[in-house]
């Protein structure tokens, strides 16, 4: 270890951490000690009589229950296994140039070099710990020659000594050139000189240790008898990881401003220029994600070039925003892709880790969760998303018992339409809402079933665009690693129990634990006329949710508005009950070595977005529909912004003006506004639309 101050600051906090440690091992050996002197003193005969006598047996029994305890403690800490961040490892074989970089920039910092590589679809990097015994593979069988089968003395693993890992974020890889990256990684490759001493890199194994126990204490699905225990092992976990929580996390505050001092010297003006472009990656990714990802996987599709996708991304930020116009200059420079040897195989793995990290889909391709390219992505994703959301719209109308048509004489009423829609949202103006209701609804035995629905009994189930399960839950942010700050938060290590890839994200984890459905199919429709409308059975999470929503939802303030969120959600939450649970297959292409290093059951570990409101449910039902009659009426065609999503292309342009129209009629009643715009771009809302 250097001479850098926050090194030896972090040894002092380290040492802190370690006597910790030998005080506890003190407290449990001292009934041990004094039962020691105790018999000690029936050879001297200055302790007899019988009060000595007792005394001298429950001191015996004491220690040997605190023994007990203190072993058994001390078992699961050794044995647990702490947590390891899901990443995509990358062997030396696939990277030779990414691993001569980091050896380089180990050697010109004066640290040893990362042990190994591994990716994750985030924008951060930081070193881990996986020296423990369960982070290895698994070791070769010794089997006797002579007797044919497995040696009874075969060694067991042991803890390794071996450096960090060095994780990078995928995103880098695509948007940073080699020099930026070069310099971003530079203060967390540093970070091996102090995890190599060996107080730091003890007082870490006892921090992550107890961390992992606690872990295991409050891992479900025990028998009494072993929660019971497990309940004591929590507790002195607990009461350990209170009292050396403080000096961790200084200890870890010392190694990040020992690495940040000793990386200055390695392509420092470099690192401040390429600061900006982790800003501006995460930006990128994060948009990605929420935008592009998020539609696609909720129609049991996964993007499998997201990160070629984020410089698309920023490229089109760069053309749309003249403040970053430079960072288009850059990409004549060598991207850092190019150190890999297969970056389309490596991309489509994180891709697929990605989604399974924020979304919770499945761990490797399946009929019902297929890769799709980016020239796909506007017919095998937003077509079906549009046609989807608008058939479970006029199903909900259906259930209301709408008409669908106000004008009976009205000609091709059979089919959905958009002016169904239009003429149910539009707020009445000299009738009150009781009269309003009246007239919009049909008693059940009057209304004729569609002839469209009648011809379309035979047709495949469609995916659906229903919200994961996550989305019926208490809304909550999204838990992001945020960016790398190249003197401090770049070197993140995950030991210190506040770090949030240690007890806070198996917290995280744990509290996750709601499966996440990948609907593939809804229920087939009916053909018969709906009974007359009866309130939905609302889950228990739809009512929560609905009971948190914001009083000042402009759709609480229409009835009809308000009466068709509510009928969407109520569908919604029925599709995600129906949907199958997620059987978590083998591990997906490249994750096969941290395939078992964490919980398939609890993800996603991190959602994307809050709960969708009533408002905003109904926003998007509309929408879709007007997409879909601006397709089947006004030959508009689906498309994919890079910033916004899907997008809706009229005359080869995209209709950047239609949310405030749709807004205004779902919150106001007033279809002037989108009405003018269907006349102006040439849509008829009274021709039926196709849906799947």
């Amino acid at each position: 270890m250097g001479v850098e101050a926050g090194a030896q600051a972090a040894r002092s906090r380290a040492l802190a951490v370690l006597r910790i440690r030998s005080r506890a091992l003190a407290v449990a050996l001292l009934p041990a000690a004094v039962a020691v002197v105790l018999l000690a003193g029936i050879s001297t005969g200055h302790l007899v009589g019988p009060g000595w006598h007792a005394a001298r047996w429950t001191m015996v029994t004491a220690a040997v229950l605190v023994l007990l305890a203190a072993a058994g403690v001390a078992l699961v800490v050794a044995r647990a296994r702490p947590a390891v961040s899901p990443t995509v490892p990358i062997a030396e074989e696939s990277a030779p140039d990414l691993y001569r970089m980091v050896r380089d920039l180990a050697d010109r910092l004066d640290v040893p070099a990362p042990s190994a590589i591994a990716l994750t679809p985030d924008c951060d990097s930081w070193l881990e710990d996986r020296t423990h015994p369960a982070h290895g593979p698994p070791p070769p069988e010794a089997r006797d020659e002579i007797a044919g089968g497995r040696s009874l003395g075969a060694p067991r693993p042991r803890r390794t000594t071996a450096a960090p890992v060095l994780v990078i974020g995928s995103p880098f890889l695509w948007w940073m050139r080699v020099g930026e990256l070069r310099a971003v990684l530079a203060p967390v490759v540093a970070g091996t000189g102090p995890s190599a001493h060996p107080d730091i890199a003890a007082a870490r194994r006892f921090v992550r240790g107890l961390d992992a126990a606690l872990a295991v204490s409050t891992a479900p699905g025990r028998n009494p008898v072993s929660r019971t225990v497990l309940a004591g092992v929590g507790w002195a976990a607990r009461l350990l990881l209170r009292s050396c929580r403080g000096h961790a996390a200084e200890m870890e505050r010392g190694v990040a401003a020992a690495a940040a001092e000793r990386a200055q010297a390695v392509d420092y003006g470099l690192r401040i220029v390429a600061q900006e472009q982790v800003g501006l990656a995460y930006a990128g990714w994060d948009r990605l994600l929420t935008r592009v990802a998020l539609p696609a996987w909720r129609m049991g599709r996964w993007p499998s070039r997201l990160d070629a996708g984020v410089v698309a991304a920023l490229t089109e930020l760069s053309r749309r925003d003249r403040l970053a116009e430079g960072f288009a200059s850059r990409l004549g420079e060598r991207p850092a892709c190019d150190l890999l040897e297969e970056p389309g195989a490596i991309d489509e793995a994180a891709s697929l880790l990605a989604a399974r990290l924020f979304h919770g889909g499945p761990a490797e391709p399946r009929p019902d969760w297929s890769p799709v390219d980016w020239h796909e992505y506007p017919e095998e994703v937003v077509d079906r998303k549009w046609r989807t959301d608008a058939a479970r719209l006029h199903r909900v109308l259906d259930t209301l018992g709408v008409r669908r048509s106000q004008n009976a004489d009205a000609p091709n009423t059979d089919g959905p339409t958009l002016s169904r829609v239009l003429d149910h949202l539009t707020a009445p103006q000299n009738t009150t809402p009781s009269e309003a209701t009246t007239s919009l609804f049909t008693p059940a035995d009057e209304a004729p079933t569609p002839a469209w629905r009648d011809a379309a009994p035979s047709r495949p189930k469609p995916f659906t665009d229903a919200a994961p399960a996550w989305e019926n839950t208490a809304p909550s942010s999204r838990t992001a690693s945020g960016t790398p700050m190249p003197d401090h938060a770049s070197t993140r290590q995950d030991t210190a129990p506040s770090s949030p890839t240690a007890s806070d994200a198996a917290q995280v984890h744990r509290g996750g634990t709601q499966k996440s459905a990948i609907p593939t199919t809804k229920s087939p429709i009916p053909t018969t006329p709906t009974p007359a409308p009866t309130p939905a059975p609302t889950p228990p999470a739809q009512a929560e949710l609905a009971r948190d929503e914001d009083e000042d939802d402009p759709v609480r303030g229409n009835e009809r508005s308000s009466a068709l969120a509510a009928g969407l959600s109520a569908e919604l939450a029925r599709e995600e009950a129906a949907a199958p649970a997620d059987p978590s297959a083998g591990p997906a292409v490249g994750q096969a070595a941290d395939a078992a290093l964490w919980d398939d059951g609890t993800l996603p570990l991190f959602p994307l977005q809050p709960p969708r409101t009533g408002r905003e449910l109904l926003a998007d039902h509309v929408t879709a529909m007007v997409c879909c009659a601006a397709m089947d009426t006004a030959g508009a065609t689906p498309g994919l912004d890079w910033l916004d999503g899907p997008s809706l292309l009229i005359n080869g342009e995209r209709a950047a003006d239609l949310s405030p129209r749709v807004l205004s009629l779902v919150e106001d009643g007033d279809p002037g506004p989108l009405r003018a715009w269907l006349v102006k771009s040439g849509i008829r809302a009274e021709k039926p639309v196709r849906l799947v």
